[in-house]
């Protein structure tokens, strides 16, 4: 049980209320699994996409890759074009909690690492994005998780209690980052679970 009331609760996106996965339409435009597999390690890698989840335009990011990796320019090109796919769904159980505080009444907000340009067009694929009082979005801001900034930043923005807030999300290191910072945090695994966090920590859901 937390010490503190929980005042603020803050969600995560990505992998805590709606799906990402680069393979949905890779597995078809590189049907092959090893090479597949050796494209992401070496191509278009997670630290390669974290760049635009901290700012860095879609097209620099792509000219810089084609410049090292020409055979692969539609390829490289691919996976922007075909990022709709990769978000392909909610997650229900999560979006039926998320959904419940906020029409209790409950202090919402979303913070998060998203491309700007991506999260403008996941707002209107799930419009459930558009219902908390507000959200950080790391590519408008040039921070990402888990830096203490943006931790930091989000406080500031909507005038949080750091010891009466309470955040949710799918990695470990950002919700070590929260705490370190002097959130309350808890690791997402599934529905069930976030429910037994928040009531361990006063709230029903």
């Amino acid at each position: 049980m937390s010490n503190s009331e929980i005042r603020h609760i803050v969600f995560d996106i990505g992998k805590v209320l709606i799906h990402y996965d680069p393979n949905i339409p890779f597995s078809r435009i590189i049907p092959d699994e090893a090479e597949r597999q050796w494209f992401f390690a070496n191509v278009c890698t997670h630290e390669w996409n974290l760049e635009q989840d901290r700012g860095r335009p879609w097209d620099e990011a792509e000219e810089l890759l084609i410049a090292e990796f020409p055979d692969r320019t539609d390829h490289i090109r691919a996976f922007r074009g075909h990022w709709h796919e990769m978000v392909s769904h909610a997650y229900d159980g999560s979006v039926a909690i998320f959904e419940t505080l906020i029409d209790e009444g409950r202090d919402v907000t979303m913070l998060t690492n998203f491309a700007a340009d991506t999260f403008r067009e996941a707002r209107k694929i799930f419009p459930f994005l558009n219902l908390p009082r507000g959200v950080t979005v790391s590519g408008e801001i040039g921070m990402i998780k888990p830096d203490a900034a943006i931790y930091e930043k989000h406080t500031r923005d909507f005038a949080l209690a750091p010891a009466h807030t309470l955040f949710i999300d799918d990695s470990i290191a950002n919700v070590q980052a929260a705490r370190a910072f002097g959130w309350n945090a808890v690791h997402f695994t599934e529905p069930e679970k976030l429910k037994s966090d928040l009531a361990s920590h006063g709230i029903a859901a």
